[in-house]
């Protein structure tokens, strides 16, 4: 079975990638590994990133994602340098994902290295994501990635319960300020808000189970927050449909929770709403959420730095 929000692995004709300096083409492939979400290499959330994937079809790109081990590995599959435009694709471990927030400010990041900071646009299976790279302080870029559209919906009863007894949380340990919702902004969430910061804190769930609820739902991640003031957030996103068990940074959903207070008049816009994500797993990381009157989109901003682990080369390009 393949993650919510995942497309099964399909064979197509591999399209044409242009010459990026910096990039490996033609004999093998380079995954970098970067850190998104934090300018410490010890914290955030690590995506393994393909800056030339023209040569690979996508059984090929799920291999090296699924050797990388991350939550999900970034591949560029075209490239205009020139206009500074990349289509991208993203591959966890098990399946395609139609979009990853920190994969791709790990990607814009990396570009930014080898083509100088501005403005890039990614087209993704999700849409199309315009992205700003500059530099962000402490010896680190930063990038801001522009949504698609987000919309929100109340998540129904059924999908609910089933939900809370995989996690072994009860409804009367939610936050009834900040009610259940299924959130999109480029892919699906559950947000489920915790009362209590030590709820959020024990989060010990049953693996299978929520990963059979979230692939009959269609959820990418489920968002559990807890709100420690009007602006600011800490975060878990519990991944086993992608074959992880919690990521440390999570983009997609924190567009899709900026969609989901904007929805439920939470924030007063313009708002800009601070995450905090990855500390209870050791891997502690900032996204920071902005809110625009009159545009559906939403903008997550974070730094990202490589790591300095050697870069696993992946199979030769046929």
């Amino acid at each position: 079975m393949r993650p919510a929000g995942s497309r099964p692995v399909r064979r197509r004709g591999n399209a044409g990638c242009g010459s990026v300096d910096g990039m490996t083409s033609g004999t093998g492939t380079d995954v970098l590994r970067y850190t998104a979400f934090s300018s410490d290499p010890a914290g955030g959330n690590p995506a393994g990133v393909v800056l030339d994937a023209s040569g690979l079809d996508e059984p090929r790109m799920l291999a090296l994602a699924a050797e990388v081990g991350y939550s999900e590995t970034a591949f560029v599959t075209e490239a205009d340098p020139a206009r500074r435009r990349f289509t991208l694709r993203y591959f966890s471990p098990l399946a395609e994902v139609d979009f990853c927030g920190h994969a791709t400010v790990a990607t814009a990041v990396a570009l930014a290295e080898r083509i100088g900071p501005g403005e890039l646009v990614f087209d993704t299976p999700a849409g199309e994501i315009p992205v700003l790279t500059a530099a962000g302080g402490e010896g680190a870029l930063q990038a801001t990635l522009t949504s698609v559209p987000t919309r929100s919906r109340p998540a129904a009863d059924a999908e609910l319960d089933a939900a809370l007894a995989a996690l072994g949380w009860e409804r009367g340990e939610l936050d009834p300020a900040l009610p259940p919702h299924v959130a999109f902004g480029g892919v699906h969430h559950l947000v489920l808000a915790a009362a209590a910061r030590d709820r959020l804190a024990d989060l010990a769930y049953d693996f299978e189970a929520l990963a059979d609820v979230m692939r009959r739902h269609g959820w990418t991640t489920v968002h559990l927050v807890w709100r420690e003031a009007p602006d600011r957030f800490h975060a878990r996103d519990p991944f086993p449909v992608g074959g992880v068990v919690e990521d440390p940074a999570t983009g997609a959903a924190a567009a899709a929770f900026g969609g989901y207070l904007r929805e439920l008049g939470l924030v007063a816009e313009p708002a800009r709403v601070v995450v905090r994500q990855g500390e209870d797993m050791g891997r502690p990381s900032e996204l920071l959420v902005g809110v625009d009157p009159g545009d559906p989109r939403v903008r997550v901003t974070g730094r990202a730095v490589a790591l300095a682990t050697p870069p696993v080369t992946g199979p030769r390009a046929v």
